[in-house]
């Protein structure tokens, strides 16, 4: 199946998107095929490739060459290339892949025996826990594994008290409880990240903090280590290999420097210099000849940012990061200070909004204090950095 789906961030700061064509895929899924077919889904929709600001796509080679072939700018699916980390660093480890597939062997059995699952739920209302179904995982979804893992420690007891009276297919050992135990505590980052990315609210601008929250958790040694400490060093190993490049990548830096959450204060010197750069660069090409961006200094009367919840590991490793950058930098009145930089310095001059504030919500406040910033975070902001949502419609 091949979709095409349309982000964008309407006049009111809404973000919208609508799937405009779905069709099956037949036949050899080489790039040319896939060129042809993506140029065709645009044709019906009349939508020119200058109107495209990015393609959101798979880490397939296949997928990667197509657009590298037809000149369009596209990043790799961040659910997918997380799937590919968990799976390099943990889940082809050989004492993994074995609880795995004796999970399997465990959730199958009550799947395809009614009598089994029947005799499982009168275990559980004897033991006074309310009746839940074994979850079976799947192949292509790291975090499946890790619901079936969780699925699995949580009826510990009542598949205990099962099997002292029937048959099961398999067992845990021991020292294989206690493996998935710690399994589970080293991947809850790992499965409360691939929930956020999951949502529609959540852009490019996303990809690099959240990285570095990861690499963050993944560095820090506590207690919990034992049992995990090789599968946590290659984990770590996967991600930094799998994501180096982030910070060199335009679509992801810009998007994080225009998210008024984050701005600069994430990257290191040396490229905080390089990104401001090509922000500086994106805004006077996007200028008329004539006629330069204003910035006011006073303070306009702002909208309320909204706000969402925000907990768990991911939001504690980014509250670290960004309280290490220090104090925000001060802007100085500079009478020879161009347009455009008198507009990028102040908005980095102040504070960061809540990590919990909705950027989109920021921008509508902002758009006419700082107009031609909020021309680029219309843009940069729009571009998901996920394809799930779309890949659930199929």
């Amino acid at each position: 199946m091949l979709s095409l789906t349309a982000q964008w961030i309407d006049a009111d700061f809404q973000l919208r998107n609508v799937i405009l064509h779905s069709q099956e895929f037949p036949g050899s899924h080489t790039a040319a095929a896939l060129v042809t077919a993506f140029e065709n889904m645009f044709q019906t929709w009349n939508i020119p490739k200058e109107k495209v600001h990015v393609i959101l796509r798979d880490n397939a080679r296949n997928m990667v060459k197509a657009m590298k072939d037809a000149g369009w700018q596209s990043l790799g699916c961040m659910a997918h290339t997380l799937q590919l980390a968990v799976h390099e660093g943990v889940l082809s480890q050989r004492s993994i892949s074995d609880i795995a597939a004796i999970g399997r062997r465990i959730v199958g059995h009550f799947k395809h025996s009614p009598l089994a699952y029947s005799r499982l739920q009168n275990v559980q209302k004897d033991l006074l826990q309310t009746p839940k179904k074994l979850q079976q995982d799947v192949a292509t979804r790291w975090n499946s594994t890790y619901y079936m893992l969780k699925s699995l420690l949580e009826q510990k007891r009542a598949l205990a008290t099962y099997v002292a009276d029937f048959d099961l297919p398999d067992t845990f050992s021991a020292s294989q409880w206690g493996l998935i135990e710690n399994m589970l505590s080293l991947l809850e980052p790992f499965e409360e990240l691939t929930q956020k990315i999951s949502k529609a609210s959540t852009s490019a601008a996303d990809v690099i903090p959240s990285v570095m929250a990861l690499k963050r958790f993944l560095g820090n040694e506590v207690a919990l280590d034992h049992g995990v400490k090789t599968s946590k060093a290659t984990l770590l190993e996967a991600v930094s290999r799998r994501f180096a490049e982030m910070e060199k990548e335009p679509l992801y830096s810009l998007a994080t420097i225009i998210d008024p959450r984050y701005k600069d204060r994430l990257f290191s010197n040396e490229v905080k210099a390089e990104v401001k750069g090509r922000l500086l660069d994106l805004l006077v090409e996007q200028q008329p000849p004539d006629q330069a961006p204003g910035a006011s200094a006073a303070s306009d009367t702002d909208e309320p940012v909204e706000k969402v919840p925000r907990v768990g590991w991911i939001s504690s490793m980014l509250d670290e990061i960004m309280e290490e950058a220090g104090p925000e930098p001060q802007a100085h009145g500079d009478d020879n200070t161009a347009a455009v930089q008198s507009q990028v310095a102040l908005y980095l001059s102040e504070p960061a909004i809540s990590m919990s504030a909705q950027p989109l919500a920021y921008w509508r406040a902002k758009q006419g204090r700082f107009p031609a910033l909020t021309k680029v975070a219309r843009a940069y902001l729009s571009a998901p950095c996920t394809s799930v949502e779309i890949e659930g419609f199929n």
